[in-house]
């Protein structure tokens, strides 16, 4: 639709740390008392920030801020982290980011990650990050709790991180089916095949260890940010997936649309010949998504026509 669309964020300015809850404040303020509330397509703030422009936006924010907001500041090159696993948080203490797939806290079988969360919280009554992407981040761990900590992870049979897959830390779906009313297909339940399927085919042509940021929905409305992934799927119809490409590792630049319609059994058709572009003229430290951005769908969808797979 031409009234709703991906966008990246703008650079608006620089505050001070001491400033930025304030200013936080602003911007949350300026977006409840001018964000469209008439059109609930155009109700996000990137609407009212494209509508008004970025210099625009900074003013009205500036309004309830109280004061100007610095100049943008530029930052050094950085990779994204995700920060699960054991950290120093700097105090003494530490933090453990703990993955879950999808977001999804649940009781099943031997895993048992509802109970396991509860006895955490009744143990150690540790206080709680909800990470953006849908994992749980506990804080302020003595470093005498580590073990007991962990073991009752592994008590209600939880993995270590090191057994999780690099492709299921970086995943994200949207719930879908059928828990959403706007879902046109799978997501959240298929997910986890697809990432299997997924690395399958990356371990078969030697790129067993490459990263990459992978997201699924289950309609367009973009709800697990699939338009900023290096590699997405968007459900358009029952067992029917849109394939975006191109977006950044650290989530910076919007992908492009490369297939407007992926049948759901066509995975490892349409991914192998994609693969092998990137194996044979990637750059030197070049990312997946930074690499199709650089070559362009037109010569991706040119060197798909000519391939033929070496593993038929």
């Amino acid at each position: 639709k031409e009234n709703t669309f991906a966008r990246a964020a703008d650079h608006m300015g620089f505050v001070p740390k001491e400033d930025i809850m304030e200013c936080m404040k602003a911007i949350v303020a300026a977006q409840r008392d001018h964000g469209n509330r008439d059109v609930r397509a155009n109700a996000r703030m990137k609407y009212l920030v494209h509508t008004l422009g970025i210099d625009n936006f900074r003013t009205l924010v500036e309004s309830y801020f109280g004061k100007k907001i610095e100049p943008w500041r530029p930052i050094q090159e950085f990779k994204y982290m995700d920060w699960m696993g054991w950290w120093e948080q700097g105090d003494g203490k530490l933090f453990y980011g703990l993955h879950i797939d999808n977001g999804r806290v649940k009781d099943e079988g031997n895993f048992r990650l509802k109970t396991a969360i509860r006895v955490i919280t009744d143990r150690f009554n540790l206080p709680m990050i909800l990470s953006p992407t849908q994992s749980i981040i506990f804080r302020d761990i003595e470093p005498k709790d580590k073990a007991a900590f962990e073991a009752v992870l592994a008590e209600h049979g939880i993995k270590p991180l090191e057994q999780v897959d690099p492709l299921n830390r970086l995943a994200m779906a949207c719930p879908a089916l059928p828990l959403c009313g706007l879902a046109q297909t799978e997501a959240e339940r298929l997910m986890p095949s697809y990432l299997e399927r997924i690395r399958a085919v990356m371990d078969k042509m030697g790129l067993s260890d490459e990263e990459i940021v992978i997201r699924m929905t289950g309609c367009p409305n973009g709800c697990a940010r699939p338009y900023m992934a290096e590699l997405a799927f968007v459900g358009d119809g029952p067992k029917s997936y849109q394939v975006w490409l191109g977006g950044s590792p650290v989530l910076t630049r919007t992908a492009y649309p490369f297939m407007a319609k992926m049948p759901a059994d066509d995975l490892e058709k349409t991914l192998e010949p994609i693969f092998a572009m990137y194996l044979a003229q990637r750059q030197e430290f070049e990312a997946f998504g930074d690499f199709c951005h650089r070559a362009g769908a037109d010569a991706i969808e040119a060197y798909m026509g000519s391939y033929t797979s070496a593993f038929a």
